[in-house]
């Protein structure tokens, strides 16, 4: 049980600090660390990812409060984008969430893998448009924000995570500066947690076999406490890294980063 622990309070420790760094929960890196040691801590193998996931999405709640706090004092949310894509996190993490629990584990699991497989693609292989250093910040405000929050939204509750990984290429690909999407993004994942983890928390399909003492429908909450100390802690450490590294760098990382955790719940199975 001690290992367990341990293990999710550096993958939480871990987690926060590329909230801050890439405008991610880390929730990815999270359910990995979960599906390897709730099983350790009482939770039946027939029900270790779907608690994975609901529990890395309360996690986040806390891990992006930090990073997204860091942020806003520097000053670098895009705010008129922000406003049309939380409205549709919200909704779209309420209802992917519910859809989740519908879910056999092993769909779950390869749904996640194959979602870092091809984020990492996209993030490697994309083209962005060039942004000027010296001329005016673009920051896009379109009513279409609202359904593209919705899909990532929905997408982000199923795989564990705080939608980073795609509203960080999305603006990015409207010409937002890099440090300003990892700002915004940290900003619009707190809705997308908020939502999701409620969502599970509330859990219309109640586990088919009983959680351990602690458990708030599919959320394990003190697994969710450990792994959110550790963020917490570096998550503003990880949003002053951001600032000081290039777009590109910070990319790069981003893309490394998905194929590791996405081999790691590969393996998991």
């Amino acid at each position: 049980m001690l290992l367990s622990l341990a293990v999710l309070l550096v993958a939480g420790a871990s987690a926060g600090f590329l909230s801050g760094l890439l405008g991610i929960g880390g929730g990815l890196l999270v359910v990995a660390a979960l599906s390897l040691a709730l099983p350790a801590l009482g939770v039946p193998r027939a029900e270790v990812m779907h608690v994975s996931v609901a529990t890395s999405m309360a996690t986040i709640v806390l891990t992006l409060a930090s990073s997204a706090t860091a942020h806003i004092r520097r000053g670098s949310v895009a705010w008129a984008s922000g406003m049309w894509l939380a409205p549709g996190m919200v909704i779209g993490g309420f209802a992917g969430a519910h859809v989740a629990q519908l879910l056999s584990a092993q769909a779950l699991r390869w749904g996640i893998t194959v979602f870092c497989a091809v984020t990492a693609w996209r993030m490697a292989s994309s083209r962005k448009r060039a942004v000027r250093a010296d001329g005016p910040e673009e920051v896009p405000r379109s009513p279409w924000l609202l359904a593209a929050g919705t899909g990532i939204g929905a997408i982000s509750a199923m795989v564990g995570i705080g939608g980073g990984s795609m509203t960080v290429p999305l603006l990015l690909s409207l010409g937002v500066k890099p440090v300003q999407a990892v700002s915004t993004s940290a900003v619009c994942g707190l809705a997308i947690a908020i939502s999701s983890a409620l969502s599970y928390a509330l859990s219309v399909h109640s586990p088919l076999q009983a959680l351990p003492w602690g458990s708030v429908g599919y959320l394990y909450l003190p697994a969710a406490a450990v792994a959110a100390l550790g963020s917490m802690t570096l998550a503003p450490v990880g949003a002053r890294a951001a600032h000081a590294l290039p777009g590109a760098v910070l990319e790069r990382v981003f893309a490394i980063f998905l194929l590791m955790v996405g081999a790691l719940i590969a393996a998991g199975g």
